[in-house]
């Protein structure tokens, strides 16, 4: 696998969403497009009734932004629509009326903790540790923080995202409510993702989707919010700060 894709697979309503890059499945804005798409249009197809939304390759779930854009950003309002992709998906997945499972079976950072959080129901495998990167180059989390937020709370998403160095492992997440379950291996986690699925799909459809509007309310305004910290981000990586450092990453 070498070429970025996203692609959809259906079978027995179940809609399995998987998205790929060569560089640890980080996403450009391209890629991050094709997966809103991808995410609205599953929602809004009848013979759909659950999502599962993994990444290809072993190692890493997603390393978040594409850093060969992120250097290439010389004004705000590129810098904007730059960091409005992952807004735009993590939108898309909260509008879903679908559940969507998240299968992360390895680390992930940045954008990609944004998108686990933005699952309404995530399982993991033990090499499922996560990091908020952003504050290392002088931005901040602000377009995925609040679904971060959302389910690790205000002190776990602080924690995480002032300590934007460390790794935190799959049981800490665990037990700040990320992750529902903690497996051994892929292929124990596939098992387990595939099982849980097709109990989803023996649901009433109009339960599942008035659930899930009780889960997300209190969210109603993220396309704007998450419009403005995008704005914010856009912003800072024009900073004389963010742009040395980006060149010491490069």
């Amino acid at each position: 696998m070498t070429a970025p894709y996203v692609k959809e697979h259906i079978e027995n309503g179940i809609s399995t969403i998987e998205f790929f890059h060569p560089a640890h499945n980080s996403l450009p804005g391209d890629i991050l497009e094709k997966l809103r798409q991808t995410i609205t249009a599953a929602g809004e197809n009848d013979a759909v009734k659950v999502i599962i939304l993994k990444s290809g390759g072993e190692r890493t779930f997603c390393a978040g932004a594409s850093f060969k854009e992120l250097i290439s950003i010389d004004d705000a309002e590129t810098g904007r629509i730059f960091f409005s992709g992952f807004a735009n998906v993590i939108n898309a997945m909260r509008k879903c009326p679908k559940f969507i499972i998240g299968r992360v079976q390895g680390k992930t950072v940045g954008g990609g903790v944004g998108v686990a959080s933005a699952t309404d129901y995530c399982m993991a495998s033990k090499f499922a540790s996560i990091k908020l990167s952003e504050l290392n180059i002088g931005i901040g989390p602000f377009v995925v923080g609040p679904a971060v937020e959302r389910k690790l709370g205000l002190t776990g998403m602080s924690q995480i995202a002032i300590d934007a160095n460390t790794f935190y492992d799959a049981e800490w997440a665990r037990q700040k409510g990320l992750y529902a379950s903690v497996h051994e291996s892929t292929e124990a986690l596939d098992e387990a993702v595939q099982a849980f699925a097709e109990n989803l799909c023996t649901y009433n459809p109009e339960a599942m989707k008035e659930m899930k509007k009780i889960m997300w309310s209190g969210t109603e305004n993220w396309d704007t919010l998450l419009a403005e910290r995008a704005v914010i981000s856009g912003r800072l990586v024009l900073s004389d700060f963010t742009k040395e450092t980006l060149k010491r990453f490069k």
